[in-house]
């Protein structure tokens, strides 16, 4: 088959699988391997955010009751091709016996029908032949049919692992005969610590408050805020990376645009918040992301209002200058920047993304938040 076959370039090594290109990549040529790749978990140990699948993986290792099929949903870049990867290598997988195949490009029934040809020939050196299928819900009707025979009489040496990100489009036949499990998007903590580490190994000093950003960014995927990363590593000039920096990589809205809404609403200034959401747009800026920006702040000013206990941590994630005005803003009696405000804002960033004009549920939402203050 053309696009299942044994992956002659994967190949374990250190106690993990491998691509040659990682085996290939130094640290004095950073942009020879995205960092997604270099940075990759290696064992189970390595793996973030996870732990509820880590644990069950762990223990069915360790009593050698392995399941003939699992599958691994979840959203993009939260880890799932990495685990499997892990788990292969933990059942003593080599190599030789280990195939990834992607189903978006392998979708057919004659690609399951070599599949499953090629499932009834025994290992050649492990126990198990291991086999991820990736984007497993772009298969064809008659591929997953295909595919269900062989969940449904496995032989005692295969081990599938399906892998996906829409798992409604997955057939409940083919559901109900794997070990199924969710990975969770990893929180902006989570994130933010491996920006740091990353960061740290690739030579350069990045800031708790421009890791913060970036994590923010990233929005629950690990290979987005490598990615992100990937960035900063190749166009820096400096090893000191400043928030200023980092907004102009990745396009970000600058932290003065936030800021001034946070103004408008302060002193039910609504002009000026309308005017500065225009601003934004005339700078393509992302609204989606503008309005994550400006959650995150109303957030941690809630927070310094009402769980002063955290305020040594929250000073962390904000450079001395914005964490001083966000720290003034929580000050304030009877602020309009209140739980309701913070409703009013969660509402326009889940609209945002389905309204004909982006910016319009945050303008609706500046409006209703103004006019609150004013009943």
């Amino acid at each position: 088959m053309a696009g299942i076959s044994k992956r002659p370039r994967s190949r374990f090594r250190g106690g993990v699988l491998h691509d040659i290109l990682f085996s290939m990549a130094t640290k004095s040529t950073k942009e020879s391997i995205a960092l997604y790749r270099k940075y990759r978990p290696h064992s189970f140990n390595d793996v973030l955010g996870q732990e509820h699948i880590v644990s069950v993986l762990e223990s069915a290792v360790a009593k050698s009751t392995i399941s003939h099929a699992y599958l691994f949903a979840g959203s993009r870049g939260t880890g799932k091709t990495s685990v499997a990867r892990i788990f292969a290598h933990a059942i003593g997988t080599s190599g030789k016996d280990f195939y990834e195949i992607d189903a978006a490009s392998n979708r057919g029934i004659d690609d399951i029908r070599e599949l499953r040809d090629g499932v009834a020939v025994l290992p050649f050196d492990s126990k198990y032949k291991v086999y991820i299928i990736d984007e497993v819900h772009m298969l064809t009707k008659e591929a997953f049919n295909a595919l269900l025979k062989t969940l449904e009489e496995p032989p005692s040496h295969a081990v599938f692992i399906l892998a996906t990100t829409e798992f409604d489009k997955l057939p409940e036949t083919i559901v109900s005969r794997c070990q199924s499990f969710t990975f969770r998007k990893p929180s902006t903590t989570i994130l933010k610590e491996m920006v740091l580490r990353v960061a740290q190994k690739e030579g350069l000093a990045i800031d708790p408050a421009s890791a913060d950003l970036i994590a923010v960014l990233a929005d629950g995927s690990f290979r987005d805020a490598h990615g992100i990363l990937q960035k900063i590593v190749t166009l820096s000039t400096d090893t000191n990376v400043s928030i200023e920096e980092v907004e102009r990589v990745t396009g970000a809205p600058r932290g003065e645009l936030v800021d001034t809404v946070l103004r408008a609403i302060v002193g039910s200034d609504l002009q000026e918040g309308l005017k500065t959401v225009r601003t934004a747009v005339l700078q393509n800026v992302d609204i989606k992301v503008f309005l994550k920006l400006l959650l995150q702040k109303v957030r941690t000013i809630l927070l310094l209002r009402y769980a002063t206990d955290l305020e040594k941590e929250l000073r962390k994630e904000y450079t001395e200058n914005d964490f001083n005005f966000l720290k003034e803003l929580a000050g304030g009696e009877g602020s309009p920047i209140n739980s309701e405000t913070l409703k009013a804002l969660l509402v326009a960033y889940d609209d945002s993304g389905r309204s004909y004009m982006g910016e319009l549920p945050l303008e609706l939402a500046l409006i209703d938040i103004v006019k609150q203050k004013h009943l």
